[in-house]
């Protein structure tokens, strides 16, 4: 079955709305996963729009060449969205970028296809990348890495209580044979965490923090957050959906200092546009509908920020 087709994109008519898109607009999809959006956003396009979409797996990129390769307004990078302004320059956009589109976290066919290794519901390699051919795999940064590099990524990327604990598991674990599945690091981290959470996997947090931590997904975060900005012309829109609280926290703070401007002296005399705010907040946080919640579970956690380029 075609993956594109099963994965389910969440909250795809509130993302593009937020892009507020221009037909003969410039707009960059920062995550193309399986091209709900990027779909979307074509539709609304006219012959002269254009859409450069962003994606490290190399599994998204085949799924844009497959749909999109005769559609001469879309082009696609295999990279992080970290090389926004560098690839987006390459294509002489720079500050000429009417929206631009981060839709956070992993995708469902990512989730559901064992070999990733990012589920502990599937057994499969414990690999986690984004991009199978770049970096180091969880397996192999598990094997080498000291109890308290563990400990400090489970805590700091899962917000995970038991993380020394989980760490020294892992650690007496792999003494006794190599940690190489998804099931063996799931049942490594059940059996350490001694306080479950009501309706939530124990291995929640630890896969979550690690698969972070591999595919640095919050330090490219703030890196694009601010090339966004760097790249987006007057009156272009930063749209931003996460799936959980440290993007999240990231992602309002950014608006949020970007609105402030400058941190002068609170007793300095100068006007407003003196402070060089740089974005505006466009209205509230927003979450998927009981609806859509209903009709896929994923999207319960996630929320969208929209923001406008002074």
């Amino acid at each position: 079955m075609n993956d594109a087709l099963t994965h389910q994109t969440v909250l795809l008519n509130e993302a593009v709305q937020g892009l507020n898109i221009r037909a003969s607009g410039r707009y960059v999809d920062g995550t193309f996963g399986r091209g709900g959006h990027s779909r979307l956003i074509l539709e609304q396009l006219n012959a002269s729009g254009q859409l450069l979409a962003f994606d490290k797996d190399p599994q998204a990129i085949t799924t844009a060449e497959k749909e999109f390769s005769s559609d001469t307004r879309f082009s696609i990078s295999q990279t992080s969205f970290a090389e926004l302004e560098a690839v987006v320059t390459q294509y002489g956009w720079a500050g000429a970028v009417d929206g631009v589109l981060l839709d956070l976290g992993v995708s469902s066919p990512q989730i559901d296809d064992a070999t990733r290794g990012f589920s502990f519901q599937n057994d499969g390699p414990l690999d986690m990348r984004m991009d199978p051919d770049q970096g180091v795999s969880a397996a192999q940064w598990l094997a080498d890495a000291d109890e308290k590099d563990i400990a400090k990524v489970l805590k700091e990327y899962g917000e995970e209580r038991f993380a020394k604990r989980i760490a020294r598991a892992i650690i007496n674990a792999r003494e006794e044979t190599p940690i190489q599945t998804t099931k063996q690091l799931a049942s490594i981290v059940a059996a350490a965490n001694p306080k479950w959470e009501k309706g939530k996997d124990p291995s929640t947090r630890s896969f979550q923090a690690i698969r972070i931590f591999i595919n640095s997904e919050l330090d490219d975060l703030a890196e694009c957050l601010q090339q966004a900005v760097n790249i987006l012309k007057p009156g272009g829109r930063l749209v931003v959906i996460s799936f959980h609280s440290l993007e999240d926290r990231i992602v309002k703070r950014f608006i949020r200092d970007m609105e402030k401007g400058e941190q002068l002296p609170i007793d300095l005399p100068v006007m407003h546009v003196q402070v060089n705010s740089k974005l505006r907040r466009i209205g509230k946080a927003i979450k998927a509908s009981p609806q859509e919640v209903k009709s896929n579970a994923r999207s319960r956690s996630a929320i969208m920020r929209i923001a406008e380029r002074l």
